[in-house]
């Protein structure tokens, strides 16, 4: 069966690299809207018989499901036998639960609606937490990938007597399997979150390391907040300036500027994301775990 790999606009570099990799071509189409603010696209390519794969990184996600459903349908009115989707950042995981009365589980609702169009879908490092695996929630078959190998050869090359550090216990299964591969040390920061924008943090044994390089380590970094407390405690402790490794770098409003400001030494995420901050690449990654 032809295999074509299309991508949304922001994702080209990405694709690129995942398409030499693969070996997969990537095909032409085009994304837009009219003047009314309506999405449109147009797919230039026989589709007929064919496997579709599309890379679409869900970061701000409102404004890319409409396209999404639309390229899905369209690609199936075309001939497309199967269509897989990569999406390297996958959204709404973090609301997998009614935290307040009221709410609704937007995790499933999400997971329900994609999996009316796609036939696969490939992510990397979702935010799995009381929802331990996607299969809960996707009733389409899926492939979790992880950043973690990554991480640690980036430490192992680049940081001298590095002591890993998550922020929160949300953040242990990263840090503890990045410690293991990178054979460092690492400690679990205990969070309270009291709001968006309001985390306080303390950091347990965090005494026994204070000669080290510290590496903060997490999966997503929106607000910033709790990196913040983070680095502001290790200050208080006199420890170096932090390394900060976050798989998806998501930044809302000022948070990535606040950070840089906040004494970290270096700030790096995979470009799961694109963002000025990308500096590890999971093109090799994706290129080699496709349906």
């Amino acid at each position: 069966m032809k295999k074509i790999l299309f991508y949304f606009p922001e994702n080209f570099s990405l694709t690129k690299t995942v398409s030499e990799l693969s070996g997969i071509p990537v095909g032409k189409s085009e994304f837009g809207k009219f003047p009314d603010g309506e999405s449109k696209l147009r797919i230039d390519e026989d589709l007929k018989d064919s496997e579709v794969y599309l890379l679409c990184s869900l970061d701000r996600p409102d404004s890319k499901i409409i396209p999404l459903i639309f390229f899905c349908e369209t690609a199936k009115s075309l001939g497309a036998k199967k269509i897989h989707l990569i999406s390297p950042y996958l959204c709404y995981m973090r609301q997998d639960k009614s935290f307040h009365p009221g709410e609704g589980v937007s995790a499933r609702y999400f997971a329900s609606l994609i999996s009316r169009y796609v036939d696969s879908i490939v992510t990397i490092d979702p935010h799995l937490h009381r929802i331990k695996r996607l299969e809960e929630v996707f009733s389409i078959p899926s492939r979790v990938l992880h950043a973690t190998a990554l991480f640690a050869e980036y430490i192992q090359k680049n940081v001298r007597n590095p002591v890993l550090i998550g922020p929160d216990d949300e953040s242990s299964q990263w840090v503890r399997e990045v410690a293991e591969i990178s054979k460092s040390p690492y400690t679990v920061l205990e969070k309270n979150r009291k709001g968006d924008w309001d985390v306080e943090v303390s950091a347990p044994k965090i005494e026994a390391y204070l000669d080290h390089t510290p590496v903060l380590i997490d999966d997503i970094v929106s607000t910033g907040r709790t990196l913040i407390q983070t680095i502001s405690h290790l200050k208080k402790l006199k420890m170096s300036d932090p390394i900060c490794l976050c798989v998806h770098g998501i930044f809302s409003e000022n948070s990535f500027q606040e950070l840089s400001q906040s004494g970290v030494q270096t700030i790096l995420t995979t470009n799961t994301v694109l963002h000025s901050s990308n500096g590890i690449d999971v093109g090799e990654l994706i290129a080699k775990n496709l349906f």
